[in-house]
């Protein structure tokens, strides 16, 4: 029997440069759970290192989170890639730091980037610049998300900036991903009727929120058994059964 759970898979957390302060760990896992959501992934910008924290203080909420991070492709085109477990977090984290520029943050232009812990005291930052691009393309990140075992979806690739339509201004026909995020501006049967070669994909559509109110104000519905990352590979790829119905807003109307 298949069950319908709540996701918000694209969150930011105060460590991203443009995330609020507000966002630590403990403020996103509880606010999640007011908000009813069953999984979340935290996705901060080119770093996975507040995702063990979160997944940690989900757990002992009851809420499953994922351990993901929102990667600034060489194309400038911004893609989600989520992980199983923590080798493969480790290992993805060891990729972006050998490709990461090291160029040094700029706190009055770009904001703050800290790391938090559960009583959301500072105990580090990340010296470099988060919010640019790696010097590693497209196929590139792909490759390497699945020769760890994660799973690599493209964001929000209707968006007018760091999309893959703003930068290529298309979606390759030969795309290599799991999935594919939109945002809020459209609907995945106004994608596939304007591009019909994508309806091979599986669409989700998240609040990619930056700040503590918007966490869950988008979200889907993903069917699966029950919730750990093998089931939501599935989902992702329309296996045995499982699905994700997208596009669902806080008053639980379908836009």
């Amino acid at each position: 029997m298949l069950n319908a759970y709540k996701a918000d898979l694209h969150i930011h957390t105060v460590l991203s440069p443009c995330g609020d302060l507000e966002m630590s760990p403990t403020a996103i896992v509880k606010r999640a759970v007011t908000r009813g959501l069953d999984m979340i992934a935290i996705t901060d910008h080119n770093t996975t290192r507040q995702v063990k924290l979160t997944q940690r203080l989900g757990r002992e909420q009851g809420l499953f989170v994922i351990g993901g991070v929102e990667v600034t492709s060489q194309e400038e085109a911004h893609c989600l890639c989520f992980f199983a477990d923590d080798a493969q977090l480790d290992a993805f984290q060891d990729f972006l730091d050998k490709h990461l520029p090291p160029i040094p943050l700029d706190e009055d232009r770009f904001g703050y980037q800290l790391i938090v812990d559960e009583n959301e005291e500072i105990v580090g930052d990340e010296p470099y610049l988060l919010h640019t691009a790696i010097d590693v393309d497209i196929d590139g990140i792909y490759d390497e998300v699945h020769r760890i075992g994660g799973l690599f979806v493209p964001a929000h690739i209707n968006k007018g900036t760091t999309s893959l339509m703003s930068q290529l201004g298309f979606v390759p026909p030969d795309l290599k991903a799991d999935g594919l995020e939109i945002n809020a501006r459209t609907t995945r049967d106004e994608m596939v009727k304007k591009f019909a070669y994508l309806k091979r994909f599986t669409f989700i559509t998240d609040s990619d929120a930056h700040f503590i109110d918007n966490v869950g104000d988008v979200y889907n519905h993903v069917y699966m058994e029950h919730r750990s990352f093998e089931e939501f590979a599935m989902a992702l790829h329309g296996e045995e059964g499982r699905y994700v119905d997208s596009m669902y807003f806080r008053d639980h109307r379908l836009r």
